[in-house]
């Protein structure tokens, strides 16, 4: 049975990847940080009980995510999926970024924990079949496509989760593994907002159809969630 592990999965576009993973037939290990804001991730795993394994984990924690490398580490893990993220909503306009604290606390999310995670579970990943990394990103990350200025925090952190995507595809090519960056698109989630055009039951659908599809030629590349060449 093939297995995916999915950080930030207690809510939006990751409690969506597990329950259509989990719908295909697959092994999913569900990463949560607040067991308060977890309650339908917990209610999933009490009916999906053979299928579905929850650890707590906050990515702002490295001793955490060694020792759940460490807890994993003979087991193989087909994709790794870093999806936990933060929006950075109070970063956004020029002239009011003055909270560093909370800046540098969004880079270690959204740029940094992926590539702790992938330290971490890199002996999972080889092990596997599928061999795949995937660091969600962002439109927002394209630097190419920024026309609109402002989300300063949010859209640099992206930026570079997809530098370090880059570097990961090329340094770990020799074992065999693919690493991407996807952009899921804009989604009504919490994080997304309402007014977002794409549902997330879509959103999920089309990423797990690319990425069904990605291999080693794959590697390195920024993909939407339709499967598009995203410009870096």
């Amino acid at each position: 049975m093939k297995r995916i592990l999915i950080t930030g999965a207690n809510r939006g576009i990751g409690l969506e990847l597990v329950k259509q993973y989990l719908a295909a037939g697959w092994q999913v290990d569900g990463c949560y940080r607040d067991k308060k804001a977890s309650n339908s991730l917990f209610e999933l795993a009490a009916e999906k009980k053979q299928s579905l394994t929850l650890h707590e984990l906050d990515v702002l924690d490295e001793k955490a995510i060694q020792a759940l490398g460490e807890h994993l580490k003979n087991q193989p893990i087909d994709i790794l999926f870093n999806n936990a993220g933060v929006s950075a909503k109070n970063l956004r306009e020029f002239g009011s970024i003055h909270d560093t604290e909370n800046a540098c606390e969004v880079f270690k999310i959204n740029t940094i924990a992926p590539l702790l995670m992938a330290q971490a579970l890199l002996e999972s990943v080889e092990k596997s079949e599928k061999k795949l990394i995937i660091n969600m990103s962002s439109e927002m990350g394209s630097i190419a496509q920024n026309v609109n200025g402002n989300y300063y925090v949010y859209r640099a952190s992206k930026s570079a989760l997809n530098a370090i995507t880059k570097s990961l595809a090329i340094d770990l090519k020799r074992r065999g593994i693919t690493v991407i960056s996807m952009n899921p698109g804009w989604v009504r989630t919490d994080m997304g907002g309402e007014q977002a055009p794409l549902d997330v039951i879509s959103s999920v659908r089309g990423m797990r159809e690319v990425i069904e599809r990605v291999d080693i030629k794959s590697t390195g590349r920024f993909l939407g969630y339709d499967g598009g060449e995203m410009p870096w």
